[in-house]
């Protein structure tokens, strides 16, 4: 959801030769880190953020599959 959880995944992958590993949000209009509720205390604006991302996702998957 964060830059430091992507580094953590290609360090736990090996890498990412396929170029399979992503942001949640590169898949809206507005690539980035999710709000992290921990240091802001806005959960509402992490929810928003994981509901766009999840959407793209999808929207990606539908895309993909037609």
């Amino acid at each position: 959801m964060d830059e430091e959880n992507l580094c953590g995944m290609r360090r736990i992958c090996g890498g990412d030769a396929a170029g399979k590993l992503h942001l949640l949000l590169e898949f809206t209009s507005r690539p980035g880190d999710v709000a992290d509720p921990w240091y802001t205390g806005d959960f509402e604006a992490t929810w928003r953020d994981v509901l766009e991302g999840c959407r793209g996702v999808l929207a990606a998957v539908r895309g993909a599959w037609q």
